[in-house]
C-alpha cells in the first residue's frame, strides 16, 4: 500500500434504509439519508477494501457539506496520502459525493493497518 492507492464503492440509501437506522438508533429521519450512513459508506471501504480487513479506525474528521435526498447515488472514496509502516498507520482522505459530483462529505482518516 502507498499514498495515490484509492477504492470507492456506491451506494443509494432508500427509506426503508433509513427506517432501520431509526429503529436502532432512535434517530429521526425524514426525506435526507442520515449522516452515520453517508459516514458508515467511509467505514465499509476502509474495513472491507483500503485497507481492507482487520484494520483499525483510530480517529477520523468528516465534515457533512450537503443534505442528500433519499434515493440519490452516493460514491464514496478514500485514497491513502501517507503510509508509516513503522507503526502500522495509515493516512486516508474520504470523499462522498453525489451521482451530478456534487461532494456532499470529505475528511481525514487515520487507521491502523498490521501487515499491510
Amino acid at each position: 500500500m502507498e499514498p495515490g492507492a484509492s477504492a470507492q464503492l456506491t451506494r443509494t440509501f432508500t427509506r426503508d434504509d433509513a427506517a432501520d437506522l431509526a429503529r436502532l438508533t432512535g434517530i429521526v429521519v425524514r426525506e435526507n439519508v442520515p449522516e452515520p450512513l453517508i459516514g458508515g459508506l467511509i467505514a465499509c471501504l476502509l474495513g472491507t477494501r483500503l485497507p481492507g480487513h482487520g484494520t483499525n479506525w483510530l480517529k477520523q474528521d468528516l465534515q457533512f457539506l450537503e443534505p442528500v435526498p433519499l434515493g440519490t447515488d452516493l460514491t464514496a472514496r478514500v485514497e491513502v496520502t501517507r503510509v508509516r509502516p513503522e507503526k502500522d498507520l495509515v493516512d486516508l482522505w474520504a470523499s462522498v459525493r453525489m451521482a451530478d459530483g456534487t461532494l456532499v462529505c470529505e475528511g481525514r482518516a487515520l487507521v491502523r493497518a498490521r501487515g499491510r
